[in-house]
């Protein structure tokens, strides 16, 4: 007698296969842009320490009261590791970050106290800004392409190069004259309440449009320009000889192939849009850590000014991861 060897159904789907094979690779690329931004923030901070040593005074003397003994300005630089070389403070000021702990400011305070307030404040006027930023972009950038080179094309194309090209601080000069100073319909600066927080919404709508009008100009043209790319792919122009109507080819087929670079090119303007809260909070006496670090800058305050880098850093590497997975979704799910 022979025996005969049953064969054994394969248990794995091909197609089961791909996707599991597709998520592992995405995970890999996801990994590899967390390590390198990491790696790219770790430099960013020692480049923070350095700069600020390189800086005229230090801390002990910018914190010092006036007609304070030099004896008692040197004991509280050797109280603050000033005396130590710049590598050692940056290196055990970092290894504490992954803990969580920012460390001390000069002034004796713990500065996750510090942030606790101001930096919800800036996250609120960030991300609200940052919504109204990519929905007005969308609508506007679509709006344009839908119409090229036509009269609305050209209008919304020299209008978002002018608002790109105004600074925040002329948006907010320009706010404050026509909404507070002539017509007072608005605050002109920010008065906070019991939690630290702006006391009334109504406070937030000049910060926010002066932060939304700059970053709209510069991604309404990122959306126009990647949906004018698309419109000039084989698959676009199939469907405009298939009889489609413009809009069903703009949203269902310019799109949906436009989402990789119209991502990348709102997620790169986050880091402009988190400087220029900076000047924004500034201008409006709002209470966010763009208060916090020009005290800083004031006061040479290293471990607090890195602090602020950190945070701001981890917002827009988040939102890069984001802007990451959506490419690697969108060119993943091309055939």
């Amino acid at each position: 007698m022979t025996d005969t060897a049953t064969p054994t159904p394969s248990t794995t789907h091909p197609v089961a296969h791909s996707a599991a094979r597709r998520t592992a690779t995405l995970a890999l690329r996801v990994g590899a842009a967390l390590g390198k931004r990491l790696a790219m923030l770790v430099i960013l901070l020692a480049v923070v320490f350095a700069a600020v040593d390189l800086l005229p005074g230090d801390a002990a003397s910018a914190t010092s009261d006036r007609g304070e003994s030099a004896a008692s300005i040197a004991a509280r630089r050797h109280q603050l590791g000033l005396d130590q070389p710049v590598w050692e403070r940056f290196w055990h000021w970092i290894g504490a970050l992954p803990t969580g702990d920012l460390g001390t400011s000069a002034r004796g305070e713990r500065i996750n106290d510090l942030l606790a307030a101001p930096l919800p404040n800036t996250i609120t006027l960030a991300t609200t800004a940052f919504a109204l930023t990519v929905v007005a972009a969308l609508a506007l950038g679509t709006w344009s392409a839908a119409r090229p080179k036509g009269l609305v094309d050209r209008v919304v194309d020299l209008t978002s190069t002018a608002a790109f090209a105004l600074p925040e601080f002329v948006v907010s000069i320009g706010l404050l004259l026509l909404l507070s100073l002539w017509t007072d319909w608005l605050p002109a600066a920010t008065v906070t309440g019991p939690d630290g927080a702006p006391a009334t919404w109504t406070m937030l709508i000049m910060p926010v449009l002066a932060l939304t009008v700059p970053q709209t100009g510069w991604n309404t043209r990122i959306v126009r320009a990647a949906l004018a790319d698309q419109a000039a792919t084989p698959h676009v122009e199939a469907a405009h000889l298939d009889g489609l109507s413009a809009r069903r080819v703009l949203l269902r087929h310019a799109l949906p192939g436009a989402w990789p670079a119209i991502a990348t090119g709102i997620a790169t303007s986050t880091g402009m849009l988190l400087s220029g809260t900076v000047v924004v909070e500034t201008l409006f006496n709002y209470p966010g850590i763009g208060t916090v670090l020009a005290g800083a800058v004031a006061d040479r305050d290293t471990p607090v000014i890195a602090a602020v880098v950190a945070c701001t850093a981890a917002l827009i590497t988040v939102v890069l991861l984001l802007a990451d997975l959506v490419r690697a979704r969108t060119l993943g799910d091309r055939p």
